[in-house]
């Protein structure tokens, strides 16, 4: 559970920001979560005001997890810019989707949902070395308030 508040958002990690680029309307702000390991998100303008983010500051990113996609293949170019690279730690089937948990080292993990068509396809089952795909558009940011 994030120390930032209480939520759904299974995926939740603390970083530091390493760039802002503005655009129109929208900005790009990428965290540095460590192990050579970051996350885009694209959010609005004003909230980049709002939460008065800078190169440095300390924030959140937060991600449902049935928004992360699993991909066997680390190198596969796609439009996500997110690739958080790790090795599936536990699988568990449920009645149509399953829960996939995905360890990215350092005590961080990845919580997946796919379709159990999908978990069959892919063969994933403890070990197996997958990327968990995010787009940045699906990645919300927050900040503890001052």
């Amino acid at each position: 559970m994030s120390e930032l508040m209480a939520n759904s958002a299974r995926n939740q990690f603390l970083g530091r920001v390493v760039a802002v680029t503005t655009g129109a309307v929208n900005s790009e702000v990428v965290l540095d979560i460590g192990d050579n390991q970051t996350i885009a998100a694209i959010i609005t303008n004003a909230s980049v005001k709002n939460l008065n983010l800078k190169v440095g500051d300390e924030a959140y990113a937060l991600f449902k997890a049935s928004w992360a996609l699993i991909c066997l293949e680390p190198t596969l170019i796609t439009s996500a810019r997110n690739n958080l690279e790790g090795v599936v730690e536990s699988v568990s089937p449920g009645a149509v989707n399953g829960e996939v948990i995905v360890d990215l080292g350092s005590g961080k993990k990845v919580a997946a949902i796919v379709t159990n068509e999908s978990l069959k396809r892919l063969k994933l089952e403890k070990g197996v070395k997958v990327s968990a795909l995010v787009k940045s558009s699906h990645v919300i940011i927050g900040v503890k308030k001052k």
